[in-house]
């Protein structure tokens, strides 16, 4: 590696000239330029891939798919490969042919070509069709100062970026900065960056074609997206490690979505009942006052299915304890809150307390579980407990223990959720010194490593932890801070927001931000975590988060209280109508869930998703649009507009209002009432939306009836109707119910295909609710006819469930 010197005055002594030793040993200094990677000087085939060796790195570039290539660039040869986010990094895959050339090599997949450029060593990646998706720039490609490392890349007239997680700003990306260092931000800014989450996961849109882009590594990263380079150019880089990074070439979002979750993994299904509406607050002071708030929930048949508690329950702030005197007993209070149809979810923080006689404490330090410092004695933090030491989950046999610690406590007395709070990890004064280290012998790392990791690796260790014991019930872990992979063990939410009309919209931009970095289960704190929300804003958001994957309301101890009958009688009312409609559409989200689930597609879906190269979903005014699944378009609003501009993407296309079932043309913006008791929603022409009636809880059975919403169109449409037993993994053993719901206009016929898998539905009768059909319809279901009811101006049909395929011949 070369060593820089500068040359000084001889007035000045070599005692201050600043040298520092970096961890890899390479001689910092004041006054050094950056280092290029250089030209090739030779290549060599490995599996899967070629190997460069240039004048001052080393790169390998391998193949995951048809449409996924690996570059990993670092300045020597690497011993070993290791990634936080993919489990598994062995590739099955090859290049299609690979043609090295005196000046160039090309490298082909059935999707994608590869062209290394050798003096110097530059990449350029093509798709199947010969057009460039993205390539380093000509004069720049990948640097070095010091340790940090970047990639500079061409950046085309009008491409737009889309991702990066939690993220605020704008949709669209492009002449941003952003930064990756997980922080605890309280109130953050409108325009805070970083927030809690790194997800170095992003999607490049230009010239009628998309490209992802994985950059893993957990270190500071960055991304600059044109800003302050006059947008000749994009990079992005990290303080240290290695440039790895893959390219994703698939034709379309939601293609490049699917390989991206193919290697960072996937959502499991949820537990039904953390779909339902969550009740949270910090300051509910003791059993009764927890108990109290799930009576009046069911004595005002508010439905709901989660109750929360903060950091109140604890014995002095201590994990995986309970205060005697507030919670003297509670397996009691759990065993009432079921009694009532709820679950309990409870706060766990990383800080583990020093405390003589505490076992948690006394376990971690016999066991070697935590952090320390590079002379072995243990990092000590203060948090809410006080003076504290943090678990090294980079070690298996710690994220273990901690995962055994919620026997007693939490899961043996019937607890199935857990919060993972305070983890970027968080400290007073904010920040642990770099230097503290992880893991055990070969595998140390410093913070710098792991710091941007160890929100996920404590979710996955309470994941993990908790599903061993359950006897095979699934666990709802919840976590704050994260890293690309969080999927696989938690939802998130976006931690302490502010009760205003900015917050509720950025929250949303968040959300939609997050699904298209390839986390679907996601929420916010509704109403506001910090302040104090107007009875306006709270039934605006609350309307908001009815189409939102978690459904969490949550405030701070100061603030007003939050719970949804506080706010005025006709609110009230109101308000437990939102709560009715979220419980109908379960089937819907549940259905989308088994979707994101199964192919990483989120729930809710930014508009380019599907609408990738229409320039309007790209318009700030547009911005927080979003698909709630396949057929529903949310229009968010604040408070204080009841008449907005909304945007109908897909010119030729009818959209319904969902409300009122009024037609709107696509394609096009349209000026729309939006008052407080009427957000705005579409539903897509074609759209079919599965419901079932009223229930007070997820553990309530209905009346048996699915009802399905089909609204009258022009195109064919599909939906998959899934079904299990909401609350145990034997979905993966073939127990669930899967059927395609298809709407065929040309034909007039609506398909309700054979059912997949072994589970009994609990739906015995189906509805069929047409919607848009102003004619007289009549039809027959298998070549019976059947006569339909009417139901205001929608036809319905109505005919027992069973197994076997449903034809419906509308005449």
């Amino acid at each position: 590696m070369k060593r820089y010197l500068v040359s000084v005055s001889a007035k000045f002594s070599l005692a201050i000239i600043s040298l520092l030793l970096t961890a890899n040993g390479a001689l910092c200094q004041q006054g050094r330029l950056s280092e290029q990677i250089g030209n090739v000087k030779s290549v060599a085939a490995i599996p899967h891939g070629m190997v460069f060796t240039m004048d001052n790195a080393y790169a390998e570039i391998t193949t995951y798919g048809p449409a996924i290539v690996r570059i990993r660039i670092s300045r020597e040869i690497p011993l070993k490969d290791f990634s936080f986010a993919i489990d598994d990094l062995s590739t099955a895959y090859s290049f299609k042919s690979t043609e090295p050339l005196n000046d160039q090599t090309v490298l082909t997949t059935d999707s994608m070509k590869v062209v290394v450029q050798h003096n110097p060593f530059r990449l350029t990646f093509y798709n199947a069709h010969g057009k460039m998706i993205c390539g380093d720039d000509k004069e720049l490609g990948v640097s070095w100062w010091g340790n940090h490392v970047s990639c500079y890349r061409q950046l085309h007239p009008d491409e737009k970026f889309i991702g990066l997680g939690e993220k605020t700003g704008d949709i669209n990306r492009r002449g941003q900065y952003y930064q990756n260092w997980n922080s605890d931000v309280p109130a953050y800014a409108l325009n805070q960056d970083p927030l809690y989450a790194t997800i170095p996961f992003f999607i490049g849109i230009h010239d009628d074609i998309c490209y992802g882009t994985f950059f893993d590594n957990t270190h500071h990263s960055y991304f600059n997206f044109g800003g302050g380079a006059d947008e000749e150019l994009y990079h992005f880089g990290a303080d240290d490690g290695e440039m790895n990074y893959y390219v994703f070439g698939a034709s379309t979002i939601e293609n490049i979505l699917k390989d991206y979750t193919s290697l960072t993994g996937r959502t499991p299904l949820p537990p039904i009942w953390s779909l339902g509406y969550q009740q949270c607050r910090w300051g509910y002071a003791n059993s009764n006052d927890l108990l109290n708030i799930a009576k009046t929930l069911r004595e005002k048949k508010m439905p709901a299915d989660v109750v929360y508690m903060d950091i109140t329950y604890m014995d002095h702030y201590k994990v995986f304890t309970w205060d005697p005197i507030n919670f003297p007993d509670p397996g009691a209070m759990v065993r009432e809150l079921k009694k009532m149809n709820f679950d309990l979810i409870t706060i766990i923080d990383p800080g583990i307390k020093v405390e003589k006689g505490y076992r948690a404490y006394e376990e971690g330090v016999a066991q070697n579980n935590f952090v320390k410092y590079p002379d072995g004695h243990l990092y000590i933090g203060s948090v809410w407990p006080g003076r504290c030491h943090f678990p090294d989950f980079t070690k298996v046999s710690t994220r273990k223990w901690w995962g055994n610690n919620f026997k007693a406590s939490h899961t043996d007395i019937g607890i199935r959720g857990f919060w993972n709070d305070m983890n970027e990890p968080a400290a007073w004064g904010r920040e642990f010194p770099n230097l503290v280290q992880f893991g055990e012998g070969d595998n140390k790392a410093t913070l710098f490593t792991v710091k941007n990791a160890y929100g996920l690796l404590m979710a996955r260790a309470t994941y993990e932890g908790t599903k061993s014991l359950m006897n095979g019930q699934r666990p709802f872990v919840l976590t704050r801070a994260s890293y690309s992979g969080i999927q696989k063990f938690s939802a998130q939410w976006t931690g302490d927001n502010v009760a205003s009309d900015e917050h509720m919209l950025l929250g949303q931009r968040l959300l939609n931000s997050m699904g298209v970095s390839g986390i679907p289960y996601v929420g916010m704190d509704v109403g506001g975590f910090v302040g104090d929300a107007t009875a306006a804003l709270y039934v605006r958001w609350m309307n908001l988060a009815i189409y939102s994957p978690l459904f969490r309301n949550h405030s701070e101890i100061n603030s007003r209280s939050h719970e949804p009958w506080l706010f005025g009688e006709e609110n009230t009312n109101f308000i437990r109508s939102l709560l009715e409609q979220r419980y109908k559409l379960l089937p819907y989200l549940y259905s989308t869930f088994y979707t994101a689930h199964n192919s990483g597609m989120p729930v809710n879906r930014m508009l380019p998703i599907f609408y990738t190269y229409d320039e309007n979903v790209y318009n700030n005014k547009y911005g927080n649009q979003y698909m709630f699944g396949d057929n529903l378009l949310v229009c968010p609003v604040d408070s204080k507009t009841f008449a907005t501009e909304i945007y109908l993407p897909g010119k030729g296309t009818k959209w319904y209002r969902l409300s009122n079932d009024e037609m709107y043309d696509g394609g096009q913006s349209h000026l729309v009432a939006s008052p407080l008791n009427d957000l705005p929603v579409f539903v897509k022409e074609g759209g079919i939306v599965p419901m079932q009636s009223v229930v007070q809880s997820t553990k309530e059975a209905g009346d048996g009836i699915l009802y399905i919403h089909v609204w009258k169109g022009n195109a064919v449409n599909n939906f998959t109707w899934y079904e299990d037993d909401g609350n145990t993994f034997g979905y993966e053993k073939n127990i669930f119910s899967k059927r395609i719901i298809s709407y065929q206009p040309v034909n007039n016929i609506i398909n309700i295909g054979k059912t997949e898998g072994s589970y009994d539905s609990k739906y015995k009768k189906i509805k069929l609710i047409l919607h848009g059909f102003t004619e007289r319809v009549s039809g027959n279901i298998n070549n019976k006819t059947v006569v339909p009811m009417k139901d205001g101006r929608n036809t319905v049909f109505e005919f027992s469930n069973s197994t076997a395929e449903l034809v419906v011949n509308l005449k």
